[in-house]
């Protein structure tokens, strides 16, 4: 499945944006290109997940970000301290949702990830409901270019109508 993931990925925006997914890595990683090389949006292992979920964090990131390691954003690994897993779940609202998205234009189920399992803290309840009422808005205002763009190719490939249908989405589910 990631296979077909990074093809349509490629088919989308590997021409015009100079970047690519690749699978098969020990953590997450964004790298800019250099010296002419594409930009990789490296994803865990051959997580479906993980490839969505770092494809979503690129499509939110603007062009200034995007020519930085990881976009530049703060990130504290598994074991954060309860402020520390506000914070995280403040700044991936957005890509979680993007990320729903993302799963439902392939027919996949969206799994919402605190990524903190040394804690054992899960997403919160307010995390929950936030991601719900983002995707929420972009079913009713519409995805960011590039996040429509994908939605669009995958809704295609994987045959599934109007994705951004908001009755798609139930809070319950997360």
């Amino acid at each position: 499945m990631t296979n077909r993931i990074e093809d349509l990925f490629a088919r989308a925006f590997e021409e015009n944006h100079h970047t690519r997914l690749q699978g098969g890595a020990e953590e997450p990683l964004y790298s800019p290109g250099e010296g002419g090389e594409p930009h990789t949006i490296h994803y865990r292992e051959d997580y479906l997940a993980s490839a969505l979920h770092e494809i979503a964090h690129w499509c939110v990131a603007g062009s200034e970000r995007r020519q930085q390691i990881d976009y530049g954003y703060w990130y504290a690994a598994d074991g954060r301290s309860v402020e520390q897993q506000t914070l995280f779940e403040q700044h991936e609202v957005r890509p979680q949702a993007m990320e729903w998205v993302f799963n439902q234009a392939c027919g996949e189920t969206f799994r919402v990830s605190a990524d903190n399992l040394e804690l054992g803290l899960g997403p919160s309840e307010g995390f929950k409901a936030a991601i719900f009422q983002q995707v929420q808005v972009f079913c009713s205002q519409g995805l960011p270019e590039r996040a429509s763009r994908f939605v669009d190719i995958l809704s295609e490939h994987f045959t599934v109508e109007n994705p951004l249908a908001s009755g798609r989405y139930c809070l319950e589910d997360l």
